[in-house]
């Protein structure tokens, strides 16, 4: 059975920023009752991983002038900002696949999305300094997320 809380990382680990979304939820401090994923961002894998939960984290790479900023950004208020993500290699991706999950009834009540914007996104290059920096405190907001969303679980 699912936990009721799922925070997904989403990225390809060989393409330098774009691993940032799996880089930070291997930093988490996550515990029962929640479900910590690591995704391409195929957005019907992406849905499979949210139906039936309480709360989503999501967090991606995103294109953007400002590397290393970090967005929060509340994907069960409206739509993700237009062009902010990439598509996956199947032609749809995060955005996508959460505006396919609420139009199916199956977006969790709170799903958030925390996107950090790159630098660099050439296979084999590491992740560039700006991301870097911003690991550590993605992965502390999200771990306060993740206790929040346990309290109102």
């Amino acid at each position: 059975m699912a936990s009721p809380v799922v925070v997904i990382g989403v990225g390809n680990a060989l393409r330098a920023d774009d691993a940032a979304g799996l880089e930070i939820v291997r930093r988490l401090r996550a515990g029962p009752g929640v479900d910590v994923l690591e995704q391409s961002g195929e957005a019907t894998a992406l849905l499979d991983a949210l139906r039936g939960r309480a709360a989503a984290l999501i967090v991606d790479a995103a294109a953007g002038t400002d590397p290393g900023r970090l967005h929060r950004l509340d994907a069960a208020a409206g739509p993700l900002p237009q062009g902010m993500f990439g598509v996956s290699t199947h032609g749809f991706g995060v955005a996508e696949g959460i505006e396919l999950a609420r139009a199916l009834g199956a977006l969790p009540p709170v799903c958030v999305v925390y996107a950090v914007e790159g630098e660099r996104f050439e296979t084999g290059a590491p992740i560039s300094e700006a991301v870097a920096r911003t690991l550590p405190l993605a992965a502390e907001s999200i771990t306060k997320d993740i206790a929040t969303c346990m309290k109102r679980t």
